[in-house]
């Protein structure tokens, strides 16, 4: 069985969201050893270091022309590729217009639906529209809860059977003993004074920033910094402009993106990690943050409480007076944030990438078995 793959999302730097899922499943993909079992990545241009090393059964295809790339260069070489893929997987909401053999598409979320005014208007035209059309033609569509699946159902109105779940993995190499930087080396190398708050996400208004900069300046805690990881993504002003506006632009410390192995040192001293957005797919931070020991607030909306269980705090994430209280709360209960990380502990046990990967693969498997 030969199995297509849409490397593009896999194959960008400082990777987030769809990029760091689509990066990780290929990458556990080039792991499997299997009799008569081979993948393909489709890719616009030619992979960049970070994607796995090509081998007998696992290698990567570059075509062109890059423009109208989903819509006209993939489907036209998959109609005259020798051999021709038996499925082909597109770990993104855009699965080929036209594709002469079975597709799967993931799809995280429908946050373009419940909040389009967040999404700018090209951004939005094709999540709406695309989106639409790849889980209509799609044989199958995977997603990473039980919340978006069935969110899914409900908005394309397609059979049950057809969407499945399969949780996501978080970094290994977020687990693996990293050098560890002491709060004098955060200090030097990212201005961190002392006590902290960490936030880590692409700086868009999903995330519910500002609002959790409201929060955080009625803390009124002059030992405190917030600490806001992630690169910007769109309509980010009103996000930077809030620190002034709530009177604590010294407080908050806009760090953008920061490498694998410098984060794990920021979870593992901030004194908890916050996450309030208004809707998420999954939301990989709070796990990620659990792996380091570092308790978790988060939203009780959309999937969030799948992704935390019972090992995070929640907060309404349209009530800053609540994101403020248990902020206050777990800062004041050391007690609360001990037994929070021993449920975390047990959470991280639901969720590895080589588990994602061996049911995804299994759902490929299926479709090219039933013609």
């Amino acid at each position: 069985m030969l199995i297509g793959i849409d490397g593009n999302e896999a194959n960008i730097g400082n990777k987030v969201g769809i990029g760091e899922y689509a990066f990780r499943l290929t990458t556990e993909f080039s792991k499997i050893k299997k009799p008569n079992l081979s993948f393909e990545v489709y890719l616009k241009e030619f992979p960049l270091g970070s994607l796995p090393i090509k081998s007998e059964n696992f290698r990567y295809k570059v075509i062109g022309p890059r423009k109208m790339w989903t819509q006209i260069a993939l489907p036209f070489d998959l109609y005259f590729s020798s051999p021709r893929p038996d499925v082909f997987f597109t770990p993104s909401h855009y699965a080929p217009r036209f594709s002469p053999v079975p597709t799967v598409v993931s799809v995280m979320d429908l946050s373009y639906i419940h909040y389009p005014e967040l999404f700018n208007k090209d951004d939005l035209y094709q999540l709406t529209n695309w989106t639409s059309y790849s889980v209509k033609k799609a044989s199958r569509v995977i997603t990473i809860s039980e919340f978006s699946r069935n969110a899914i159902i409900k908005e394309y109105k397609i059979a049950s059977n057809k969407v499945d779940v399969i949780y996501p993995g978080i970094k290994e190499e977020l687990r693996i003993k990293n050098k560890e930087l002491s709060m004098e080396e955060l200090k030097k190398k990212f201005g961190i004074e002392g006590k902290y708050i960490l936030l880590v996400g692409t700086l868009q208004p999903r995330k519910n920033i500002t609002r959790l900069i409201e929060a955080f300046a009625k803390l009124k805690r002059d030992e405190l910094e917030l600490v806001i990881v992630g690169k910007k993504g769109w309509q980010y002003e009103e996000i930077l402009g809030a620190p002034k506006k709530f009177g604590v632009e010294e407080k908050v410390r806009f760090l953008d993106f920061v490498s694998d192995e410098d984060l794990p040192s920021l979870y593992k001293n901030a004194e908890f990690f916050i996450l309030p957005s208004l809707y998420e797919g999954f939301g990989l931070p709070i796990l990620e943050a659990m792996s380091y020991g570092c308790p978790v607030i988060t939203s009780n909306v959309s999937s969030l409480p799948e992704a935390g269980g019972d090992a995070v705090l929640y907060v309404d994430p349209e009530d800053v007076s609540d994101i403020a209280s248990k902020m206050e709360k777990l800062l004041d209960d050391k007690k609360l944030r001990d037994d929070l990380v021993e449920k975390g502990h047990k959470q991280l046990k639901k969720f590895s990438w080589e588990k994602a990967a061996r049911e995804t693969l299994k759902v490929l498997e299926e479709v090219t078995s039933n013609g």
